[in-house]
């Protein structure tokens, strides 16, 4: 438990390296961080710790690894315990089985797909095999793990090789993607006390510009307050739709585009 207990440090730190002044863009300062407490980071800790299968028949649980069939295919996931990013939570499990689960609405047959916060790869991997050019995202110290889980699931069955490209949330984001144009653009359990809330919605509005004609869907477990305000945030700096609410798992999947 306390080695876990400092993930969430480690991760915050990782963010905040060469941290720049952000411009408020909306002549405000987001309240995103506010109410945030180590008892929050132990609750993460804790579900990191007691995860259990509650998403049957289609998960099992071994050592280090999980396996989901999803797509069609098998897909066996390598986590570690190292960092939150390296672990599989209910948001990208949520979201992956609704784009199974919906092909028609969300057709991601030859679309551009960008994901933030891919953390172990599961929802990129899914959506490489339904048909995208998918580029994944994380921290460089996560791109490791992330390109192993994508290269072992994807390798001869995806119709495009999926790519993996380092991001800090608001870092570098007109040099490294100075025309994002993406379809699609996806987030899975990226919302919890990271203290980089509002680095993240300044993300997200970068990927999802008006005229961009690009949708964000965004799954998250609702666990804090910080969950609640950061949604109130979101919802009014897109135009957004919830798609699907599950009380069981808590989880929540939200549409969003831009406003014009």
């Amino acid at each position: 438990m306390e080695r876990l207990s400092t993930v969430s440090q480690h991760v915050r730190q990782k963010h905040h390296e060469k941290k720049k002044e952000m411009d408020d863009k909306q002549n405000r300062k987001l309240p995103l961080e506010q109410g945030t407490t180590d008892k929050d980071q132990k609750v993460m800790a804790v579900e990191a710790l007691e995860r259990r299968n509650i998403w049957e028949p289609s998960v099992y649980y071994t050592l280090g690894e999980e396996s989901f069939y999803i797509a069609g295919h098998d897909i066996t996931i390598r986590e570690s315990m190292d960092s939150y990013g390296a672990l599989i939570w209910p948001g990208a499990i949520a979201l992956s089985q609704f784009l199974e689960n919906n092909q028609q609405q969300v057709n991601l047959m030859d679309k551009s797909v960008l994901e933030i916060g891919a953390g172990t790869g599961l929802l990129s991997i899914v959506a490489s095999l339904l048909g995208a050019w998918v580029t994944a995202t994380d921290l460089p110290d996560i791109l490791s793990n992330l390109t192993f889980n994508l290269l072992r699931n994807t390798k001869g069955r995806s119709r495009y090789t999926p790519q993996v490209a380092a991001l800090t949330w608001a870092q570098n984001l007109k040099r490294d993607f100075p025309y994002p144009s993406y379809n699609y653009v996806l987030a899975a359990d990226v919302v919890y006390p990271h203290g980089c809330l509002e680095e993240l919605l300044e993300t997200m509005r970068h990927f999802c510009q008006p005229g961009s004609r690009t949708t964000l869907l965004w799954a998250n477990k609702i666990r804090f307050q910080s969950d609640l305000r950061f949604t109130d945030c979101f919802e009014s700096s897109f135009n957004t739709t919830l798609l699907i609410e599950l009380p069981q798992q808590e989880v929540r999947i939200y549409k969003a585009t831009a406003k014009e």
